[in-house]
C-alpha cells in the first residue's frame, strides 16, 4: 500500500488548489480522480486575472500542471471508499489498489443524484440506505440491493457481501459501465445484476419490495444507492462526517468534525464559483499541512 502525507480526492479547482499548496510545503500528496465537470470546452469569463475567457479545460489543465510542478501525484483514478486505518490514518481504496494517508481533503463537488423512484423519500432511513459502511450491519443475512450502473455500485454490492449472502444490482435500466475485473468479482461473489428500472417501493413502515418497471415484483429489505461515482457525501457517510443535506459541514478553517478531514469546494455547499472553491483549496491544504506536521511531532 503505498503512503502519503495528504490525500486529496477531487482533480477540479479545490482539489487541485489545495494540491499545490500541500507538495509546495514539502507534504507527500496524492490526488485522486479524473477530469471534473468544469473541464470542459465552454468559456469562462468571470474568473480573476483572465480579462480574456478561459476554457474550463485549460484552466484545469494549468492548475494540475502547476500542481505537478510542485511535486503532487496525480492519478486518474476512481475512488471508491474510504476507511479508518491504523493510528489516525485513512485508507482510500481505488478502482486499481488502495493508499493511506495521515489527512484527508474531500473535494468532488457535489452530488445531487437520486434515483427516479416515485416514492423513495417515504423510505430512507426505513430500508433505503445511502452508505454501506454505515448501515450495513443492520441487514445482516437479509436481501439487499444496489442501485447504480457503475464500480461504485460493484464495489457497494461486494461490500454487502460481508453482511449478507443474498445481493444484488439493479442498474435502474442502464447498460452496467463495470469492468472486466469487477464483473469477475460480481460473477464469482454469485451477485446478480438487473437491468429494469425500479418504478416504486413497497412495505408497511419499512421497505418489503420493489416493483420494477415491467410490473415484476422483488423482494428486498435493503435498497442502498450508489449512482454514477462516489462523492464527497458518500465518504462523509462512512467516516461520520457532519453534513447539512447534500453538503459537508465545515469550520472556516475547512475543518470537518472528523480530526484529519477536510472539504473544500462545492461539497461545502457555499457560494458555488471556481474562485470560492480555489480560495478553500487553498484553507483546506493550510490546515490539513498543519494537522501533518502536528501528527508528526506527537508520532513516537
Amino acid at each position: 500500500m503505498q503512503e502519503y502525507d495528504i490525500v486529496i480526492i477531487g482533480q477540479g479547482p479545490a482539489g487541485l488548489s489545495a494540491a499545490i499548496y500541500t507538495a509546495r510545503a514539502g507534504m507527500k500528496t496524492l490526488v485522486l480522480g479524473c477530469d471534473p465537470k468544469v473541464a470542459g470546452e465552454y468559456d469562462i469569463d468571470n474568473y480573476f486575472g483572465f480579462p480574456e475567457a478561459i476554457s474550463g479545460k485549460e484552466l484545469i489543465g494549468r492548475g494540475a500542471a502547476q500542481a505537478g510542478r510542485f511535486g503532487a501525484v496525480l492519478r486518474c483514478d476512481q475512488a471508491l471508499a474510504v476507511h479508518f486505518g491504523d493510528d489516525g490514518a485513512y485508507i482510500v481504496k481505488t478502482a486499481s489498489g488502495e493508499y493511506r494517508g495521515r489527512a484527508l481533503v474531500l473535494a468532488t463537488g457535489v452530488s445531487r443524484k437520486k434515483p427516479g423512484i416515485s416514492n423513495i423519500d417515504e423510505y430512507e432511513g426505513k430500508g433505503v440506505s445511502y452508505c454501506v459502511s454505515c448501515d450495513g450491519f443492520f441487514f445482516k443475512g437479509a436481501r439487499v440491493m444496489v442501485a447504480g450502473e457503475g464500480v461504485f455500485a460493484a464495489n457497494q454490492a461486494l461490500e454487502l457481501k460481508e453482511y449478507t449472502p443474498d445481493v444484488a444490482i439493479c442498474t435502474l435500466g442502464k447498460k452496467p459501465d463495470i469492468g472486466p475485473e469487477y464483473l469477475r468479482r460480481l460473477e464469482l461473489a454469485g451477485i446478480e445484476i438487473i437491468e429494469k428500472k425500479i418504478e416504486s417501493l413497497r412495505g408497511e413502515g419499512r421497505l418489503e419490495a420493489a416493483r420494477f418497471d415491467d410490473g415484476a415484483i422483488r423482494e428486498v429489505r435493503g435498497l442502498f444507492i450508489a449512482l454514477g461515482d462516489a462523492s464527497s457525501l458518500d465518504f462523509a457517510y462512512s467516516l461520520g462526517v457532519i453534513t447539512r443535506g447534500v453538503f459537508i459541514e465545515t469550520d472556516t478553517e475547512q475543518k470537518t468534525n472528523v480530526p484529519g478531514v477536510f472539504a473544500a469546494g462545492d461539497c461545502t455547499g457555499r457560494y458555488l464559483q471556481i474562485s470560492v472553491a480555489v480560495g478553500e483549496g487553498a484553507v483546506a491544504a493550510r490546515s490539513a499541512i498543519a494537522y501533518v506536521r502536528e501528527a508528526r511531532q506527537g508520532a513516537p
